[in-house]
């Protein structure tokens, strides 16, 4: 259990997760609905690794990259398909394994916790209600409130709205666009390892840690935020 800090020497204040591949278990399925979508329209169908790499992209930035021969009137098209595949998969979805305990034992040592994410609203909203962690985030900003990732504009937005400077501020995430969104902000940043990003190419954005489970996120919190 992460310890009641002591507010006086506390590194930070504010923690920021990212959503999908940090707090759930969604890198497979969102990977498979895009390869999915792309087949659906005929399209080269990306493979695995080009796929896991649009995760927490804004939606057209991610279209563009694993369709990049797609017309952008077709862009709809494609995003619908995608949209099928993935409310089919919603529902089964699972947290990682702690998560839920982990944000528990944050919110119940006093810190500021928030979501960025690559999600629409209506996205974030329905996976929060469907874990019933409405209410466990302080503040949350989504892709298609502001500039998406890896643009900072989002946790920006987060530290102004909850009052809390960058040098106070932890953001947490699986890929290099979250690493480059705290990196932007001037925010801290540790990365896991367990979503859908490679360690090394996490690695080499120096975040302050690279985790490879939320056991080990929890221990790392619990000695270092």
């Amino acid at each position: 259990m992460v310890p009641p800090p002591d507010r006086s020497v506390r590194r930070f204040g504010l923690i920021v997760f990212d959503w999908d591949g940090t707090l759930v278990d969604s890198t497979a399925a969102i990977a498979t609905c895009l390869q999915d979508a792309c087949r659906d329209l005929g399209e080269p169908v990306p493979d695995d690794a080009s796929a896991r790499y649009v995760i927490g992209l804004g939606l057209r930035d991610a279209l563009n990259l694993v369709a990049p021969d797609l017309p952008v009137d077709r862009y709809p098209e494609l995003s619908a398909r995608y949209r099928d595949h993935y409310l089919a998969r919603d529902p089964h979805i699972p947290l990682f394994d702690g998560a839920r305990e982990l944000l528990d034992d944050l919110a119940a040592a006093g810190y500021l916790l928030a979501v960025a994410t690559g999600k629409t609203r209506k996205g974030l909203d329905r996976a929060l209600a469907a874990h019933a962690l409405e209410g466990r985030f302080h503040a949350t900003r989504c892709a298609d409130e502001g500039r998406p990732k890896p643009h900072p504009d989002m946790l920006l937005y987060l530290m102004d709205q909850l009052g809390v400077g960058p040098s106070r501020t932890l953001m947490i995430g699986d890929t290099t666009h979250d690493l480059e969104v705290a990196r932007g902000a001037r925010a801290s940043a540790v990365a896991v390892a367990y979503g859908a990003h490679e360690p090394e190419g996490l690695a080499a954005l120096a975040p302050l840690a690279t985790v490879h489970s939320v056991a080990e996120l929890r221990s790392w919190l619990a000695s270092n935020a």
